[in-house]
């Protein structure tokens, strides 16, 4: 599939079939497995990779769902829990040059013991930090260690994928972000509120974790480095790749792999997906909040109006990366998938500001964005890892690490600047319920004050205790006393309006053409994640990959061939 056909020279030694069935002992020392899998085997392992992503990013995600309490209980402001993400994304992209290691140190054991680290972090030590700056520090620890994972499960993923599957197995493992919003959104909607409180939903998540820790700990393996470091573009290559990995030197694959990676379809492919999908962390962390401000929905309308997005790009992403294993190609998905979401994201763009905008033309085009970056992206994973394939097939986790590393960076840059561009929501979060609750508490008082300014401007100078005779009795005279009154009960209402009403209101007005600038920005990106699809490997026309796969299986059955013949040779003498 990347367009030419490599065959090593043929070993000379009988493959190694003998695999050793999975122990306890085995299951907490060695995980490598010395000889490709059965289907069976392959499919339990990618399934418990999965199940790890959704189970993560559930624990990573459950946050947002009870933050308003969270907020609450540790007097946070609303920028510093956005700050919070931005630190723990910051921490998670720093890991994920680490977990570039996986190419020396091995994958399972960062997934296994990475998701014990978590699942202890999440269900005994965030939900009991003692303050706000405790609380980040904790959650920038379980960041660290999930930029690590991010790392080791596509690496994983890749191992047991030929590239003839790639593509349906990396949409079926993209969808773990998605699942793991979806599992949050269950979960929090059956059990918040009465008597569980957030801590309980934080502790629920990180049970959730442990569980899987034992699974994984029992029943995740990895192969050997021998396997893992060859291409494998089918599984009738298995045989070849087998008897080829005794003669591997890993050690020397394994040299000058970061210096391999510094390449422009690489490192460009990497910046433009990040770029790419800034409208997908928009939709993680401030779709709620933007159709809450910006069109006046309910928490339970926008995220009944999100789950029309992740729903049809869970489905968009399994059906490309099928489709696209199927016809052997991964650019005209990803450049097909591409354009697709630029004209849905420009038509949700320009009816930022338009506020008669109805709910289920807003599902439509949140639908439309969904299927169309689903149909970009698995391809893209894909394409991405035969695109390091092709420089060293032993630098995988290398290569995944720089795509990690610029994701997170790019996370944390967007949730930064997300509340600078668009400055209207700290107003609005912070003092908007308040002022919409006074405007109501105090409405007959206002009327009163409103009907009077020049009165009220100079009883406001006084303390109500120091208000000379001579203004008492002209208020009074003016006003009524029932209406001095109705004032004085609305004192409190009265001093949140003058405080941040105007603030407020200037907000409430500005705020969907602020949305609208970083709309314009995420789809910005997206025009620039277009060229650098034409710098991946891979072919373009169904016809040129076949014949590509044709040739390579005829160089496999020769080398198998002749390893056949060198070994009855050798029999013979």
């Amino acid at each position: 599939m990347g367009g030419k056909v490599s065959i090593s020279p043929p070993a000379t030694t009988e493959p190694r079939t003998t695999r050793t069935a999975p122990t306890v002992l085995r299951g907490l020392g060695s995980r490598r497995l010395d000889g490709y899998p059965e289907r069976g085997a392959r499919y339990w392992y990618l399934g418990i990779v999965v199940l790890v992503t959704i189970v993560l990013y559930y624990q990573l995600y459950i946050q947002y769902a009870v933050s308003t309490a969270i907020i609450g209980q540790y007097h946070m402001t609303f920028l510093y829990f956005v700050y919070i993400s931005v630190a723990a994304n910051a921490v998670g992209a720093f890991s994920s040059l680490v977990a570039g290691l996986a190419d020396r140190w091995g994958r399972a054991n960062i997934v296994v013991y990475g998701l014990l680290a978590v699942g202890l972090l999440t269900t005994f030590a965030l939900p009991e930090a003692p303050g706000k700056v405790s609380y980040l520090l904790i959650y920038s620890a379980i960041a660290f260690v999930e930029g690590m994972i991010l790392v080791a499960t596509p690496a994983l993923i890749r191992d047991f994928s030929p590239q003839l599957g790639r593509a349906s197995a990396m949409g079926y493992w993209t969808m773990g972000p998605i699942i793991g919003s979806l599992v949050v959104t269950a979960v929090t909607s059956r059990t918040y509120g009465g008597d569980t409180t957030w801590h309980d939903e934080i502790r629920f998540a990180g049970i959730s974790g442990l569980v899987l820790f034992v699974v994984a700990l029992f029943g995740l393996r990895e192969l050997a480095p021998a396997l893992r470091d060859q291409i494998m573009v089918s599984l009738r290559d298995r045989a070849l790749i087998e008897a080829r990995a005794k003669g591997i030197d890993t050690n020397s694959s394994s040299h000058g792999q970061w210096r391999q990676m510094l390449r422009l379809d690489v490192i460009g492919s990497a910046v433009a997906i990040s770029l790419y999908l800034l409208l997908y962390y928009a939709a993680v962390g401030n779709f709620v909040l933007y159709f809450a401000t910006a069109f006046g929905y309910s928490a339970q309308r926008a995220n009944a109006l999100l789950n029309w997005y992740w729903g049809a790009n869970a489905v968009a992403l399994v059906v490309a990366g099928l489709v696209s294993d199927r016809l052997r190609v991964r650019k005209p998905f990803m450049l097909l998938g591409g354009i697709g979401s630029i004209g849905f994201t420009l038509w949700f763009t320009l009816r930022a500001t338009a506020a008669h905008t109805d709910y289920y033309t807003f599902a439509l085009i949140v639908a439309g964005i969904g299927v169309t970056s689903g149909i970009a992206y698995s391809p893209w994973m894909a394409s991405f890892t035969e695109t390091v394939e092709r420089h060293n097939p032993a630098a995988t986790a290398t290569g995944l690490a720089i795509w990690g590393w610029t994701v997170r960076i790019t996370v944390a840059l967007s949730a930064a600047f997300v509340p600078l561009v668009v400055n209207t929501v700290t107003p609005l979060i912070e003092h908007g319920p308040a002022v919409a609750q006074a405007s109501v508490q105090a409405g007959p008082a206002l009327a009163v004050t409103e009907a009077h300014p020049k009165l009220f401007a100079e009883l406001g100078a006084y303390a109500p205790d120091k208000v000379p005779a001579s203004l008492l009795a002209r208020a009074q005279k003016e006003v009524g006393t029932e209406g001095l009154l109705t004032v004085q009960k609305a004192a409190p209402q009265l001093k949140i309006l003058r405080e941040h009403g105007a603030e407020v209101q200037k907000a409430s007005a500005d705020n969907p053409g602020k949305w609208q600038t970083w709309w314009w920005v995420c789809l910005g990106g997206q025009v620039l994640f277009l060229p650098f699809v034409f710098v991946m490997t891979g072919r373009w026309r169904p016809r040129d990959a076949r014949r590509d796969l044709e040739l390579h299986e005829e160089a496999v059955a020769r080398q198998v061939a002749e390893m056949k013949a060198g070994t009855q040779e050798g029999h013979t003498v």
